[in-house]
């Protein structure tokens, strides 16, 4: 973390071919035994070289004539089907008509996504559910959804078959890991923040342009939870009623920037520094 207060770029090393080639003359190869080049032979003995006498350069032996290999073909994916059976992951059709049947309920349009647009509170998931016994064959979806009107989560389950909503759950103090439509959110309030002049200096300072938009940056995150952390600053006390994140963020396909010490109350809207 800076002492600065201002997010700092780290630099980043990749692991070099250190050990690759890390047995010494004199050591067994993994899988040897000391000593076992002495056992063969002395200085004169034949070498092994691999192929056996007469084939040198013969093709498939990885001589000089050995063909080149075939070029590497992609097997297209298996036609989709609408409706999935059993236990299958749920369709891109079974997701959308999920989703579309937990948005159909009357109390929808009051409720609201992170970025505040009503009528449709933000999309958290949707898996299959379990099973109803005896309706095996039955295909259900739950869908988790975050309301920012009441920051509450909600969970709906829809039977597929029949179109119907058959549970409906609300709870409040309830964080799921958040979203990438929320980080990318998270991110563009960050660097609309006075707090936000810290990550462009940054970004000029690695690439020599100029920080415009959330776009120039890879970035990930989840949930910022404040019993995993020391002295939270009173702007975040309400963090787990109210929806907070952390980002981690660096140059797309460059160095790091540091963040973490940015987070983002969401449902509030704010930027604080922590540490």
């Amino acid at each position: 973390m800076a002492v600065t207060g201002t997010a700092a770029a780290v630099a980043i090393s990749l692991p070099g071919s250190a050990g690759a080639e890390d047995t010494p003359a004199g050591r067994a190869a993994p899988g040897g035994t000391p000593g076992a080049a002495a056992a063969t032979g002395g200085p004169d003995a034949p070498r092994d070289t691999g192929t056996a006498p007469g084939t040198e350069g013969a093709e498939g032996t990885g001589g000089r004539g050995a063909a080149a290999p075939a070029p590497a073909t992609v097997v297209p994916a298996a036609a989709e089907g609408p409706r999935g059976t059993g236990t299958d992951p749920l369709t891109d059709a079974e997701l959308a008509r999920a989703r579309a049947l937990a948005l159909a309920p009357a109390d929808t349009a009051a409720r609201q996504d992170v970025d505040g647009d009503r009528g449709r509170p933000q999309h958290l998931g949707t898996e299959l559910a379990d099973p109803v016994p005896g309706r095996e064959t039955a295909r259900r979806a739950q869908v988790r959804f975050y309301d920012y009107a009441r920051d509450e989560l909600v969970t709906r389950t829809v039977d597929l078959t029949t179109g119907k909503i058959v549970a409906t759950g609300t709870r409040r103090g309830v964080q799921p890991s958040a979203h990438p439509e929320e980080l990318r959110t998270a991110l563009a309030l960050i660097l609309a923040s006075p707090l936000g002049k810290g990550v462009a200096e940054d970004y000029r300072d690695a690439t020599g342009k100029e920080l415009k938009s959330a776009d120039q940056l890879w970035f990930n995150g989840d949930v910022y939870r404040t019993y995993r952390e020391k002295d939270v600053p009173a702007a975040l006390s309400r963090c787990g009623e109210h929806r907070c994140v952390r980002l981690v963020t660096k140059v797309r396909n460059g160095a790091w920037i540091d963040t973490r010490n940015l987070i983002v109350d969401l449902s509030a809207r704010n930027v604080v520094r922590v540490g």
